[in-house]
C-alpha cells in the first residue's frame, strides 16, 4: 500500500482503538493537503530563501491533541517501508512544537520515541489520550485544565497561531498554573507578542484567573504526590490585565488587536486623561 492507503486502513483504525478522535476532547490533526493545510498541522512555512521564495513547509502527518493542548507527533510510512523510516521527521517536528512524545509508524509497527527521557522502542500501540496525558504531566493542576479549556480565539478563522506562539502562550500559562509570578517571554521584532498577549489575557480572562488564586503563593498542596490540591481564598471575578506600551501608536494598535474581549472589558488610558481626571480610568 502506498501511505495514503496505509494511513486510511492500518494507522487511523489504531488511533481510533486507542481512543483518539473516540475520547471526549481528543483530537487527530491530520494532513489533507501540504499546501493549502486543511488540517492545520503545517508546522513551518518554509524557510525564506535568496529571491523571496521558500523551502518545502513542514507538515506533519498526524499530531495527537487533548484537551486542547497538542500532546504527541505521529509521522506516517508506507507499509512497505521499515518503521525506522519516519523517526527523523518524527524527531524533527516533536522538536519544533517542544513535545514530549512522538512516533513513527508504518502501519504494522510503532516506534515510541520519548523527547524527554530519550527513551526509544517499538510499541504494541499508541498511547490513549488518558494515558499520554499523564506521561506528559505527572501531576494535577486544576488551572491547567481551566487553560487548555478555552480555545484559541482565531478571530472566525482568520487568524492561526504560529507554532512558536502557540509554546509561549502554552508556556506562560503552565508557568500561571505552577503559581509563578514572574516571567518573561523574549521574542523578536515582528514575531507576533502583542497576538501572544492577547491570547494569555483571553485564557486568562475567561477563565476568570486573578491574583487571588495565587494567595500570594499561598496555595493547599498534596504533598505525597506533590501536585496542587486547591487555591486558597479564590476569588471569582475577571482579572484586570494592563497591557503597557512606551508609544501612542502601539497601544492604538494593541487595543485594535484586542477588539474581540468585550466592549465593556477594555478601556484605552491615555496619560493626557490621566492628568485631566487625576485618576485611571476603567469600567470592569
Amino acid at each position: 500500500m502506498n501511505e495514503a492507503e496505509t494511513r486510511a486502513e492500518l494507522i487511523d483504525p489504531k488511533l481510533k482503538a486507542n481512543g483518539w478522535g473516540i475520547v471526549e476532547g481528543s483530537k487527530i490533526l491530520r494532513e489533507r493537503n501540504v499546501y493549502k493545510n486543511a488540517d492545520g498541522v503545517k508546522i513551518t512555512d518554509g524557510r525564506i530563501q535568496v529571491g523571496g521564495g521558500r523551502k518545502k513547509p513542514l507538515i506533519a502527518d498526524y499530531i495527537l491533541a487533548y484537551k486542547g493542548i497538542k500532546l504527541a507527533v505521529v509521522e506516517a510510512k508506507s507499509d512497505e517501508l521499515e518503521v525506522g523510516e519516519g523517526v527523523a521527521q518524527a524527531k524533527l517536528y516533536a522538536q519544533k512544537l517542544h513535545l514530549d512524545y512522538t512516533y513513527s509508524t508504518n502501519g504494522k509497527e510503532i516506534y515510541q520515541i520519548c523527547m524527554k527521557t530519550g527513551e526509544e522502542k517499538l510499541v504494541d500501540n499508541f498511547l490513549s489520550p488518558d494515558e499520554l496525558w499523564s506521561e506528559v504531566y505527572s501531576d494535577q493542576n486544576e488551572w491547567r485544565d481551566k487553560f487548555a479549556s478555552v480555545a484559541f480565539e482565531d478571530k472566525s478563522g482568520t487568524w492561526q497561531p504560529r507554532y512558536y506562539q502557540e509554546i509561549a502562550v502554552k508556556n506562560t500559562l503552565e508557568a500561571v498554573a505552577q503559581g509563578k509570578n514572574r516571567i518573561l517571554l523574549t521574542l523578536a521584532t515582528g514575531t507576533g507578542k502583542t497576538a501572544i498577549a492577547f491570547q494569555i489575557a483571553w485564557k486568562l480572562f475567561h477563565t476568570r484567573w486573578n491574583l487571588s488564586a495565587m494567595n500570594n503563593g499561598q496555595l493547599t498542596m498534596d504533598n505525597e504526590n506533590n501536585s496542587q490540591l486547591s487555591t486558597v481564598n479564590y476569588q471569582s471575578r475577571r482579572p484586570r490585565i494592563l497591557f503597557l506600551a512606551d508609544r501612542n501608536i502601539l497601544a492604538n494598535q494593541a487595543f485594535n488587536s484586542f477588539s474581540a474581549f468585550p466592549e465593556d472589558a477594555m478601556v484605552r488610558i491615555k496619560p493626557k486623561e490621566i492628568k485631566k481626571k487625576g485618576k485611571v480610568p476603567e469600567k470592569r
